[in-house]
């Protein structure tokens, strides 16, 4: 009998895993993945794990005796990452017609098939995962999000599980005696908030979470731990949600390496982002009526604190460079000459379908070459984020201002200059 039931299916260590996909020398070593300009780890192996780091450890406190303990770190590469993110959803998507994106390394999809049927479903997929991508996957099965969550937990803790939980093909003894240990705050959706208000009253286990009185839950924390209540008792609360194709809002911004002081240096900074978050736009279809550019100090410059910004709603919707690049300019008169920001960033809000305005429009100004935001996407998807560039934003090497990633590994796959070669004996 067919039953509908759902995956999670998760990354181990998706960061560090994606570097050993193209390294596998990195195996077995204690890896860490830094966060921007190298400052603190991000991401971590087990084998660095175990030897004590945690995330936000300094990397200059760690590097003395990275060699001594055989510690391997990496700039972060988000360009691979994004990019293996997407062809592991694509193959998730060739076993399942419903897939959910739920982070950079997570994905819901159902399955419809018998129950018994659901252990080989997901072994084909983690199995598939593994040989295509070289990137290890925990997959937990269940009647809902929540216990799929659940089954993704033991799926990875549990050994002789393989990687792979189907939540109601556990005895019911068993997941009696797991939901019974579990602490309450390792249930997806619950808190350190919602846990201690839960202790108070005697609730601390996710057994304990399954069985109490659903309508005092929703007084006590809401419609939504409610409804985590249901779902621990198997009845569907959470449905699976398609991903919205236009979003709020697209923000492009960056710590620099070194601090920008001057009116001339940020206004290569704002045409510089202009030009990449218009990439992005083209990328989607979309475009934006309002741009907001801004800058900062550093939280730890509470002399000389200043974090200027400035507004702008454009004519019409666009993704054109040449209006967006002008209009991030707005920013340089509220700056106060002198002071040293570390970071800044574009935000492009009132986002919209390309095209989605009407044809006539008596109060639009008229728009630029319609070509040049496209080109400029080309140009980049073929020769890279700093092939082409427009005035100030075509800068030919890096600038001193620029994220600092000195150890940042290639782009394989997304960049033909960068692609791992093969040579045959």
């Amino acid at each position: 009998m067919s039953k509908h039931l759902l995956a999670l299916v998760d990354v181990n260590s998706f960061y560090v895993s994606c570097e050993r996909a193209f390294d596998p020398t990195l195996e077995g070593r204690p890896v860490l993945v830094l966060s921007n300009n190298d400052g603190c780890a991000v991401a971590m192996s087990a084998e660095a794990k175990e030897l004590g780091i945690t995330v936000g450890a300094p990397w200059f406190k760690l590097a003395p005796n990275a060699q001594r303990h055989g510690l391997v770190a990496r700039s972060s590469n988000y360009e691979l990452y994004g990019d293996m993110s997407h062809r592991f959803l694509q193959v998730i998507g060739e076993h399942s017609h419903e897939v959910e994106k739920y982070s950079i390394d997570e994905a819901f999809a159902g399955y419809g098939g018998p129950l018994q049927g659901a252990g080989p479903w997901a072994e084909r997929i983690r199995r598939d995962i593994a040989e295509r991508l070289s990137l290890p996957v925990g997959i937990g099965v269940g009647a809902t999000k929540t216990l799929a969550k659940l089954a993704n937990l033991a799926a990875k803790r549990v050994p002789g599980m393989r990687g792979v939980c189907v939540w109601d093909g556990l005895d019911a003894e068993y997941r009696d005696w797991v939901m019974s240990r579990l602490p309450v705050q390792q249930i997806w959706g619950v808190g350190p908030r919602s846990a201690k208000k839960l202790a108070a009253h005697g609730v601390t286990t996710a057994a304990a979470l399954r069985d109490a009185d659903a309508q005092f839950v929703r007084r006590l924390l809401g419609v939504t731990m409610m409804r985590t209540v249901l779902e621990l008792r198997g009845q569907p609360c959470i449905q699976l949600e398609e991903e919205r194709e236009f979003r709020d809002s697209l923000v492009f911004s960056r710590s620099f390496s070194t601090p920008v002081s001057t009116r001339e240096i940020m206004a290569q900074v704002m045409a510089s982002y202009a030009q990449r978050a218009c990439t992005r736009l083209n990328s989607r279809s979309t475009e934006a009526k309002t741009l907001t550019a801004w800058a900062m100090t550093s939280q730890f410059n509470s002399a000389a604190e200043d974090s200027p910004s400035a507004t702008l709603s454009l004519p019409a919707p666009t993704n054109d460079p040449v209006l967006l690049t002008r209009a991030a300019q707005a920013l340089l008169p509220r700056m106060t000459e002198g002071t040293r920001y570390t970071k800044a960033g574009i935000t492009l809000t009132d986002l919209s379908p390309r095209g989605a305005q009407p044809a006539f429009d008596l109060f639009a100004e008229p728009q630029q070459d319609k070509g040049i935001g496209p080109l400029l996407q080309q140009v980049r998807e073929k020769s890279g984020t700093d092939a082409i560039g427009m005035g100030r934003g075509g800068m030919r090497t890096a600038a001193e201002w620029e994220m600092r990633r000195e150890m940042m590994s290639p782009r394989y796959t997304t960049r033909w200059q960068e692609m791992l070669e093969v040579h045959a004996r």
